[in-house]
């Protein structure tokens, strides 16, 4: 498997520019192309919609507004991306994690980012990294504020033996065999190394330079426990299942997928 085509979620201001920035120079390294997405909903009154956008009531400067904020994403997505090579726009007014779900059929990765605590990202046009990993059936790679390179040379695998654990190997395999270490952490209290000795024999079956540590959960969790050992490994990148569930229209995470989505300040490689 390899990343031959990479979608970046952008929107407005200047959170974003890292993030493109991020992505502009994986395509590069992997030779793929990067393709920027942006939507915009536009808040009409109730009733109206793009199919039926009547004169008065402001819908016009609605409209209009939109159609701005979606041009000046794009005038820096175009300025972000440009170490990639190969790029492309895409843009809509619609709901933007439906458009960024639709688009993604085009893309083997898709990137988006993470907000700091105290930024105020646009409620209409940010891409929320949890709606994205329920929608999008894409590994998501979600870039804390701030981080724009990737270098991927040490990688942490968290691994649990579920589908999404499995699954998420599976997705992050480009990044595993450019990286010149990797570690298989698996969280927990019974010392047993079989698991891990299976997956880091796949793994070198692919080539990819993999040891396997047990790590007892220390006192605030185990997400916590994963990034205590991303940051003495010198990794920027953690692989990891994402298990979550969907109820009554409102995404839910476990506490490791969600501690890691709120907190981790290293990027992480995400599948649902």
């Amino acid at each position: 498997m390899s990343y031959a085509s990479i979608i970046v979620a952008v929107d407005p201001g200047e959170l974003a520019t890292p993030r493109v920035t991020l992505a502009a120079h994986l395509a590069r390294r992997l030779d793929a192309r990067l393709v920027g997405v942006a939507a915009w909903g536009p808040d009409y009154p109730r009733g109206f919609g793009e199919t039926s956008v009547p004169t008065g009531y402001g819908v016009e400067e609605i409209r209009q507004k939109a159609l701005d904020e979606l041009k000046a994403s794009e005038e820096a997505f175009g300025l972000a991306a440009e170490p990639a090579g190969r790029t492309e726009w895409r843009s809509e007014l619609m709901e933007t994690v439906t458009f960024l779900a639709e688009q993604s059929r085009a893309a083997d990765l898709v990137v988006v980012g993470r907000q700091g605590a105290t930024d105020r990202p646009h409620l209409v046009a940010a891409v929320s990294p949890g709606d994205a990993l329920m929608a999008v059936g894409r590994p998501v790679l979600v870039v804390p504020r701030g981080v724009e390179r990737l270098s991927a040379a040490r990688v942490v695998v968290a691994w649990k033996n579920t589908l999404q654990g499995r699954r998420a190997i599976s997705d992050a395999m480009p990044f595993l065999k450019l990286a010149e270490a990797v570690q298989v952490v698996r969280v927990t209290d019974d010392g047993d190394q079989v698991e891990l000795d299976d997956v880091v024999a796949y793994l070198g079956l692919h080539g990819v330079k993999a040891a396997g540590v047990l790590r007892a959960p220390n006192g605030a969790g185990t997400a916590e426990t994963l990034l205590d050992a991303a940051e003495g490994f010198g990794a920027d990148l953690i692989v990891s299942g994402a298990f979550g569930y969907s109820r009554l229209r409102e995404w839910f995470f476990g506490g490791v997928t969600r501690n890691l989505i709120d907190h981790s300040p290293i990027c992480c490689l995400m599948s649902h």
